[in-house]
């Protein structure tokens, strides 16, 4: 995905922003996650993302991006979030680029910090035994804890998200045959480093 080279840039950005203002924090993470994806509907032939008559799957890989918390009212913090995922399974591949909307709560009990954020983006799907690349529209919920566990390190203990993309199927091929959106159920835990 060409988006990915953007990543990087943005955090770069994030960070120079972060660090002309007091108040504002930035982090950063690369951790590795899991994917259970779903359809209602198994699909067949050669451009099924699943595999042959496949309902769900799960899927391994990594999760890297970074987040601005920039607006710092008393109870919580709010910023952006922007994040790539890439994850395999059945020799299919699933690569999703999202910016997110995040809230953050102030440390509560132990100095953990719950956090939510609403993400939107694109999903880019390749079949096993396909050449062909699908993008689409795909949106995500995702929560957590991070624990501080140094001056700019906090352990992501977890993060869970649910959402969904239109992956790779049949249709490509076969025009009047429909594949419902893929549910996507994330799950991931590792470090974030802050600045």
């Amino acid at each position: 995905m060409k988006l990915r080279f953007v990543l990087p840039a943005l955090v770069l950005v994030l960070g120079m922003l972060g660090a002309s203002s007091a108040k504002a924090q930035v982090g950063v993470y690369f951790n590795p996650v899991f994917t259970h994806v779903g359809i209602s509907t198994p699909d067949t032939g050669p451009f099924a993302f699943l595999g042959d008559n496949t309902t769900g799957r799960w899927f391994g890989g990594v999760d890297f991006g970074g987040y601005w918390d920039f607006y710092h009212p008393k109870s919580y913090d709010a910023g952006l979030d922007i994040r790539e995922t890439i994850v395999h399974g059945n020799n299919a591949s699933l690569s999703t680029f999202s910016v997110a909307a995040r809230v953050a709560a102030k440390p509560v009990k132990y100095g953990v910090r719950p956090y939510a954020q609403l993400a939107a983006g694109a999903g880019r799907t390749k079949a096993e035994e396909s050449n062909i690349h699908v993008t689409k529209f795909e949106w995500g919920i995702f929560g957590g804890l991070d624990d501080p566990i140094g001056k700019h390190v906090d352990f992501r203990v977890i993060e869970i998200g649910y959402g969904t993309v239109t992956p790779q199927s049949s249709a490509v091929q076969r025009a009047p045959v429909t594949i419902a959106s893929a549910k996507l159920f994330n799950i991931s835990s590792g470090l974030v480093f802050r600045f």
